[in-house]
């Protein structure tokens, strides 16, 4: 299953040349908290959302974490303090270690089963009161309901419903939950509009909160 992954986004060229990439980081980083410094950018593929980051905060110490070594070989020295090839379901860091997590148009990359243990480590590698930034296709989006398309396909597969995923990292412990809208249409509506139907992609924010429970609430 994991050599999957590995197959599986080196097949997703595209995903290397994303024209929204830039914008996408921009918005991540309107949502960091000020004290933020340092930052694991999970599935940071080449890197190019990290420069935006380190370009908009030279300060920021990140983190870039991809499974395929191939695209971590590829990013420059002067964007990450260090890189990980690793999966995110058992991440070799300690715990408590970043401010922010971001996983820009990542989580429909992993099977169900790997989701909840996913998000599980997103919360054990935050520090207190640290915040997770996600972007995830929408499901709900009405052009795929209009023209009868999907989110599955390729290197997604899985989808992530907004009030799911909400409730998944809510049981896990995360607090403060937002959703707001991202993806092209952002451009020109920007991330608040009131209907998230129209946006391809939608951003969730998550903090851990100051006084953690003793674990997860999920088993």
């Amino acid at each position: 299953m994991m050599q999957d992954y590995v197959e599986l986004n080196e097949a997703q060229e595209i995903s290397e040349t994303d024209p929204f990439t830039s914008e996408r980081y921009a918005q991540f980083f309107r949502y960091f908290p000020a004290s933020t410094r340092t930052v694991l950018d999970v599935g940071c593929n080449v890197g190019r959302g990290g420069a935006v980051l380190k370009a908009l905060n030279p300060d920021l110490q990140l983190v870039g974490l991809d499974c395929v070594a191939k695209r971590l070989n590829r990013i420059s020295a002067e964007i990450y303090d260090r890189t990980i090839c690793s999966y995110s379901t058992d991440i070799n860091v300690d715990k408590d270690c970043f401010d922010v997590i971001v996983a820009g148009e990542f989580i429909e990359h992993l099977y169900e089963q790997d989701v909840t243990q996913t998000l599980k480590e997103f919360y054990r590698v935050l520090k207190s009161q640290g915040r997770l930034l996600m972007t995830t296709p929408n499901p709900d989006y009405i052009r795929l309901k209009l023209t009868g398309g999907s989110v599955l396909g390729g290197a997604h597969v899985s989808q992530h419903y907004p009030s799911v995923l909400k409730h998944l990292l809510e049981q896990i412990g995360f607090t403060n939950l937002q959703i707001q809208g991202s993806g092209k249409v952002s451009r020109w509506l920007g991330d608040q509009f009131p209907i998230l139907a129209v946006y391809g992609s939608y951003l969730v924010i998550a903090d851990k909160p100051s006084s953690s429970r003793s674990e997860y609430s999920l088993a």
